[in-house]
């Protein structure tokens, strides 16, 4: 689809010298406790020394490329026969000529990101309110578009509304007045900037907290000698040197839509036509994640029914062998926002509209870890998170036409929230010929998988006219292993030499990201970080995440059989079958009331006192297995308090009528498929219901063995129903 020529609408802009106007956006957003937390841990004074570098250099290079371009013809800008726009913005060590270009070829289930939202599959109420986002892009975003309720902004000297910046902007903040416009994180604010200055804005706004950019624009691939594809050249090292000196700050940016363009004539791998080789500037740097596109269909669960790569998707490797693109997502007839009216929606493709599906679905990830721990994660915590959670796609491991797979925004806040449970995040600092040494138990329900990432520093040499050149961009070389009763498990790695190959496991020397998995682990493993050589720049942080194991005894079982065994005059107590290691939640209150009160034990009883003569309760309980994740509610008890006379009833939230037979299930926890036990007659009827509310199966039950290794872990409700009533039970999905 070929878009119309770039429309020019004057924009209300900040009057004011550009870096006050970037200061004010603190107020737009974060607040100043979130800000100075992020601060506190960024090298400021080295940070503002290369802004005012990169301030001088804008200024003298911007001359002599106006001066360049009258000389030798060059265009300024273009609007190509595909829609897209570019712009003439430096001049290579070479003397080539570089132009941003926008990434369209003419979203919310395929990243799982609507999982987080009101009414999700997960229910958290992670929209994105309060938080930011940075846009750059070819223009300005129609910031009066009413997807954006006013919660759009742009900071920089930009004049022209341009429809890909709008595009880009809807999805990742548009409201969802259309439905099927909703933005990924439809209730957080975005700031809008043009290119041109991109590298300083960014440095700016990195210093005063911004988390993440989105970047979905790039070189041009058929404007450049072959020897630029896949090099770590000078515009890459600059965005790795902002990230590294602001640790919390992460760009992300499109992997390109060239796959088939057959721009690059001297591939590192294969010949033209099989599409590697074709990462440009900023998409090789080492510290940002690079998105390609997908074709993705999930279920209603949020399950990757199927995906492939896209037949525009630019694929990499960078020529040193590190995996790019990194992450993959849905890049395909995304409805968004347009800009010939306010009310204008348009639908595109392409990696520029996978990207912002990726941003959004990061800043959510954010957003749920900073209301569960009280602080954003690093950088290197939150890509390391999201290729840590990915869907494996094809062979066992990352390749070079997706990286690590597609972002399941899911499967990421439930490694947080089973944090203490069955994972572990820890953000760690490596000195010296140091070792870092942790003892894991593999839980046995899932695979073990442990990684690694680290924001790497950003000195070394970079390529400027070698083709081809493998010399590793990779700085300060961390090593992870897990080892088990003599036997070593190496993370993955790729061969750029055979690029289409499925990954291996090996040493790893190239990527500043490496993973371990283990299939059917059991006991006890050992996992090291290690490093090579000499670390540059001081003592190296890192992050490391681990999921697949058991940190506590704790079944996340909902408290049963729960009695009333002694009572007096002033109170009861209560027991339940006990859960080792678990601390149980019981919450009761008048009838009619609003107002839970709230006890808590270790033990698997408690005495609940000064209750009220005559007084109507009801209570309920949960089991926690961390600070942060817990079973479902058990059913809702009620008593009248009548001292020693009182007697404790239940009732079923599924109907008032209840099966004679009882029945129990076996096993649960469930992992593939459970065993219904009682005398079940053969008009009984099943459902199993999400806590959601969502009926995920039927059938009849007069088999007594249901089939559940499609589901994704979690709390269930199976029911039982015939002609005499139903009854349910919980069970929880491993």
């Amino acid at each position: 689809m070929a878009y119309a020529n770039l429309t020019l609408l004057k924009i209300s802009k900040c009057l004011l010298p550009v870096a006050f106007c970037l200061a004010t956006y603190s107020s737009f957003a974060q607040t100043e406790k979130q800000i100075h937390v992020i601060k506190d841990k960024y090298r400021s004074s080295k940070l503002g020394v290369f802004t005012n570098d990169l301030k001088k250099d804008f200024t003298k290079e911007n001359n002599t490329l106006l001066q360049a371009a009258k000389t030798n013809g060059w265009k300024l800008t273009e609007r190509t026969a595909d829609g897209n726009f570019s712009e003439l913005t430096s001049i290579g060590d070479d003397g080539t000529p570089l132009y941003y270009s926008t990434f369209s070829t003419e979203l919310n289930t395929a990243t799982r990101a609507n999982a987080l939202h009101d009414n999700g599959l997960l229910d958290l109420g992670i929209n994105g309110e309060n938080m930011l986002v940075g846009v750059w892009d070819a223009g300005a975003v129609l910031t009066n578009h009413k997807e954006f309720e006013n919660r759009v902004q742009t900071l920089d000297q930009s004049e022209i509304v341009d429809s890909h910046a709008t595009r880009v902007t809807g999805i990742l903040v548009a409201a969802g007045l259309d439905k099927k416009s909703k933005g990924v994180a439809y209730k957080a604010k975005a700031v809008s900037n043009d290119w041109r200055r991109d590298k300083i804005e960014v440095a700016e706004m990195a210093a005063e907290g911004l988390l993440l950019s989105n970047h979905s624009y790039g070189i041009m691939s058929d404007r450049v000698p072959d020897w630029y594809f896949g090099s770590y050249i000078q515009v890459s090292r600059d965005w790795d040197k902002i990230m590294y000196n602001a640790p919390y700050y992460l760009m992300v940016t499109a992997a390109g839509n060239s796959q088939k363009n057959q721009d690059n004539e001297a591939p590192i791998f294969g010949s033209a036509s099989k599409g590697f080789d074709l990462m440009l500037g900023f998409a090789t740097s080492k510290n940002g994640v690079t998105v390609a596109a997908a074709d993705i269909e999930t279920n209603e669960q949020g399950q990757l029914k199927r995906a492939s790569v896209t037949s525009y998707s630019s694929f990499g490797p960078v020529d040193d062998g590190r995996i790019k693109p990194d992450i993959a997502a849905y890049g395909t007839n995304i409805y968004t926002t347009g800009i010939a009216n306010d009310s204008r929606y348009e639908t595109a493709n392409g990696t520029s509209v996978a990207t912002p599906g990726v941003t959004g679905s990061m800043l959510l990830i954010q957003e749920y870890h900073e209301q569960m721990e009280g602080i954003f994660m690093k950088a290197a915590t939150l890509k390391g998170l999201v290729l840590h959670s990915a869907d494996d796609v094809d062979s066992t491991g990352p390749d070079y036409k997706m990286g690590w797979g597609i972002i399941n925004s899911k499967s990421a806040v439930e490694v947080i929230a089973n944090k203490e449970f069955s994972s572990m995040i820890s953000e760690e600092t490596l000195f010296e010929g140091e070792t870092k040494t942790y003892t894991v138990t593999a839980n046995g329900t899932e695979p073990l998988s442990a990684s690694i990432s680290w924001t790497d520093p950003a000195t070394g040499a970079v390529n400027s006219g070698t083709l081809n050149d493998m010399t590793a961009a990779l700085v300060n070389d961390l090593d992870i292993r897990i080892t088990k009763d003599g036997k070593t498990f190496l993370p993955w790695k790729l061969n750029v030499a055979q690029a289409d190959a499925p990954a291996v496991n090996g040493d790893n020397k190239v990527d500043p990201f490496e993973r371990i998995d283990i299939k059917n682990a059991k006991g006890d493993y050992t996992i090291t970080v290690t490093h090579k050589n000499t670390l540059n720049q001081g003592p190296q942080n890192f992050s490391i995440i681990v999921t697949g194991i058991a940190l506590t005894d704790c079944v996340l079982v909902t408290p049963e059989d729960v009695e009333l065994t002694t009572t007096d005059e002033t109170g009861v107590t209560l027991n339940w079958t006990a859960n080792t290691d678990a601390l149980f939640q019981i919450e009761y209150k008048e009838k009619g009331s609003n107002e839970w009160k709230v006890e808590t034990t270790f033990d698997h009883y408690i005495d609940l006192q000064n209750l009220v003569e005559g007084t109507d309760y009801t209570l309920r309980m949960k089991t926690y297995c961390s600070e942060n994740i817990s079973s479902d509610y058990s059913e809702e008890y009620e008593f009248t308090f009548k001292g020693s006379e009182t007697e404790l009833m239940d009732y079923m939230e599924y109907g008032t009528l209840t099966l004679e037979v009882q029945f129990s299930i076996f096993p649960n926890p469930v992992q593939t498929s459970m065993t219904i036990n009682g005398d079940i007659s053969e008009d009984a009827m099943y459902k199993i219901v999400s806590l959601n509310g969502t009926v995920v199966k039927s059938g009849k039950a007069e088999q007594k063995k249901i089939h559940i290794a499609d589901l994704t872990s979690g709390l269930y409700v199976l029911t039982l129903a015939d002609l005499e009533g139903s009854k349910s039970i919980k069970f929880y999905k491993s």
